[in-house]
């Protein structure tokens, strides 16, 4: 295959490439980018939520065995 690189790019076979298609291809991109940014955020935010609620929950835990230890 001594084809240049764009001969199999576009899909027409002449070797020119499709910008229209190109144009598509990138938007794509751009929206898979956005969204794994925005789940990336996402994720973060939970587990920040998440370790905040394991504090608060962990703190009177050990609050309540302590009083409970104190009373026996």
């Amino acid at each position: 295959m001594e084809g240049g690189f764009g001969s199999d790019f576009g899909g027409s076979g002449s070797g020119k490439l499709d910008p229209g298609l190109i144009m598509e291809q990138v938007k794509v991109q751009i929206a898979v980018a956005n969204a794994q940014e925005l789940l990336q955020k996402c994720i973060a935010m939970c587990m920040d939520r998440y370790m905040d609620a394991w504090n608060t929950v962990s703190r009177a835990y050990n609050s309540r065995l302590q009083r409970e230890r104190a009373n026996m």
